[in-house]
């Protein structure tokens, strides 16, 4: 590391000791780097092919008001998803204010009362429980009379398959796949692995609705979901797709009749997607799409950053330093709540934005025990950028994600590093 770059880090707070073991641990992923590198060549291409296929113009940047009707931009902006993800159709919106609020959207949608829910990977992500109903809450899908049932993956991580037949039934009419591993253990789900999913389902029930959520997956692999038999993908725009840039908004690509189901819900019957303005904030959609490849490679550069290292210092992770990557988000478990707590204010002091603030667990709504939760980022909630949370609840697990760059990435890592260090919660005499 030349002196200039040394003294910077330095005054950033990181020590000589924390520096040389992250130069270390960085030295030996130059091909891992190379390779995630050449994947997102791939999507950047594939993405401009969609713009271009599509003929985006600056017309398409031109805000609209009120009812939005004829809005160039918007509907454009659903074209170039469609192709871009490989579906008939898209809803891509500002209305839709967050990834749980895309994935109610679909699913309230898509089933009627008297419908079952399937979800064969085991527990939806937290704050789904009261969408589905498994926590009581108003307005969830067991008070329209929709009922839930789900099959957990087997000790070794795979899926039930015998238990996944045994549950579909007549009243099955959509199975929801959970792509990343929200706040369980479990390995997240490759795209190739989710398309043997789809096809043994199907085989059983042809006409059951297969939606994935994909957030924190979009651009990691060279295909998506629907590339291998999803019916609907669903994500959030400050995750992957935004880039960054996107201050708000979720997305629904898939199968044209389920498309035109949410954006009904989504509006009202007999208006869907013909209403909704885009009050002046398209650019930065297409914008962020165009960049989402780069961004999720620094990300992707900064998950096997952290891995390599917290797994050198003996700590459990998941994925582990060699395996291949299908999300951003790096799980490690410290069994400390004070481990946990001192990686997340590491990643709040690498922050951008409000650095100078300590976070603190707190009883976040839609989960069941307090959370932690580090995020100095320009858009609130976007965990695109630098981020990380965890519950505070055994196995005390951080959940590290994002950075729009690679070098914001790895900063925030030896930052965590170092509040670990300075607590003697880590040993790196015998590793530097």
């Amino acid at each position: 590391m030349n002196q200039l770059l040394q003294e910077q880090y330095k005054r950033l707070g990181i020590s000589p000791e924390v520096s040389a073991f992250g130069k270390k641990i960085e030295a030996s992923l130059k091909q891992r780097f190379e390779e995630i590198d050449a994947r997102a060549e791939y999507n950047q291409l594939k993405v401009l092919k969609a713009m271009q296929d599509n003929r985006v113009s600056a017309e398409c940047f031109n805000t609209t008001s009120g009812y939005g009707y004829n809005d160039l931009g918007r509907d454009t902006l659903e074209k170039v998803y469609a192709s871009c993800f490989g579906g008939e159709d898209a809803l891509v919106r500002p209305q839709i204010t967050c990834g749980t609020h895309a994935l109610a959207l679909a699913l309230m949608s898509n089933l009627r009362p008297g419908d079952e829910l399937l979800s064969p990977v085991g527990k939806p992500y937290d704050t789904l429980e009261e969408v589905i109903g498994i926590r009581p809450s108003k307005g969830s899908l067991a008070e329209y009379g929709i009922t839930y049932r789900q099959v957990d993956l087997l000790a070794d991580g795979e899926f039930d398959y015998e238990g996944i037949r045994a549950a579909i039934n007549e009243r099955t009419h959509l199975v929801t796949i959970q792509r990343s591993k929200g706040y369980a253990p479990r390995k997240t789900l490759s795209v190739e692995r989710i398309g043997k999913l789809i096809a043994f389902i199907k085989d059983i029930k042809p006409d059951v609705i297969c939606m994935v959520d994909n957030c924190y997956g979009e651009f990691v692999e060279e295909r998506e979901p629907i590339e291998v038999g999803a019916d609907m993908i669903v994500g959030s725009l400050i995750k992957n797709p935004g880039g960054g840039l996107a201050p708000i908004g979720g997305y629904i690509v898939g199968k044209k009749e389920c498309v035109e189901n949410a954006a009904y819900r989504l509006t009202s019957p007999g208006l869907g997607k013909e209403v909704g303005a885009s009050l002046g904030i398209l650019q930065s959609f297409y914008q962020g799409l165009f960049l989402a490849p780069t961004v999720v490679s620094g990300a992707l550069k900064g998950a096997i950053f952290a891995a390599n290292i917290y797994e050198k210092l003996g700590f459990d992770v998941v994925p582990d330093g060699s395996e291949s990557r299908h999300d951003i988000i790096q799980a490690i478990s410290f069994h400390n709540p004070d481990a946990l707590i001192a990686f997340c204010e590491g990643i709040q002091a690498a922050a951008p934005v409000d650095s100078y603030v300590t976070p603190e667990p707190w009883a976040m709504p839609g989960y069941d025990s307090d959370v932690i939760m580090a995020a100095g980022a320009f858009v609130q909630g976007s965990s695109i950028e630098l981020s990380a949370d965890g519950p505070i609840k055994p196995p005390y697990a951080v959940y590290f994600q994002g950075g729009l760059t690679w070098y914001h990435a790895k900063l925030g890592i030896l930052k965590s590093l170092q509040k670990l260090k300075e607590r003697k919660l880590v040993n790196l005499d015998a590793l530097c």
